[in-house]
């Protein structure tokens, strides 16, 4: 069983946003980046799927040089090896782009399974996902919170509102992960040690067989602003008699909440 896991590199949620010069832009100079943490549960689900059936988990990841970093955590969790699409682009390429990247490193490796997380943090479209089953014509199931494999058959339940949906089908496949499939291990002092052994592999895009039309941007951003600022609370003073009734017209006039 070959799994591929696509992982981001992506900043951390508990960072104090800035907005760059030019206002295009998050400043990210300062900020400590991430392993995604939903892809985190596509980490683990195949890393438990390769103790139960044997096989190789390999992480790829797409962007500049730093992503390495959030490989090498992939690593010390247990993946067997690494694969880093280098290229400054894709740092801020659109989901096509990056999909296609992925999609040509995949198509080389032909693994049994695809997993990814749901979405990555701070852009949160779930895009690259369809991207790279769509490109290389694979079934994909989608937020999935169990995945059970028999031979070369799946049985996957994803959550959609107010219920769960069962998919089943068979492998090759694409899948994203949701939390509560499982919960992501922490990496051993071994698991550390061994990573910064090993190697990532390194392509660059122009050994990929993209074209041009595939890294060409096909999303611009105009402008990055930080939500506008909540207004003060309001505070009711009197006797509950009074201000009940005025406090239900508020939230029905003004908050619209009822």
């Amino acid at each position: 069983m070959k799994i591929v896991v696509c992982v981001k590199y992506v900043p951390d949620t508990a960072i104090n946003v800035k907005i760059a010069a030019g206002g295009k832009a998050v400043e990210l100079a300062d900020v400590s980046f991430v392993v995604n943490p939903y892809d985190e549960y596509a980490v683990e689900e195949a890393l438990q799927i390769k103790e139960r059936l044997g096989g190789e988990v390999v992480v790829v990841s797409a962007g500049n040089e730093k992503a390495q970093a959030g490989l090498r955590t992939c690593l010390a969790m247990g993946a067997d090896t690494a694969v880093l699409i280098q290229d400054d682009r894709l740092e801020s390429a659109d989901s096509f782009a990056v999909g296609a990247a992925l999609a040509a490193v995949c198509r080389e490796m032909a693994p049994d399974m695809i997993l990814f997380g749901k979405q990555a943090i701070g852009v949160d479209n779930g895009q690259v996902p369809a991207v790279v089953a769509e490109r290389l014509d694979l079934p994909q199931v989608s937020t999935v919170v169990k995945l059970e494999l028999e031979g070369r058959q799946f049985r996957a339940e994803r959550e959609i509102e107010g219920a769960r949906e069962i998919v089943e089908g068979s492998l090759p496949a694409v899948f994203t992960a949701q939390k509560g499939l499982n919960n992501p291990r922490y990496a051993s002092l071994k698991g550390i040690m061994a990573a910064k052994k090993k190697q990532i592999a390194v392509r660059k895009t122009d050994t990929l067989g993209l074209s041009p039309e595939d890294l060409a941007p096909r999303l611009t951003v105009e402008e990055v602003t930080l939500p506008p600022s909540r207004p003060p609370g309001r505070v009711l003073a009197g006797d509950p008699a009074e201000t009940v009734p005025q406090l239900v017209r508020l939230l029905h006039e003004e908050a619209k909440v009822i």
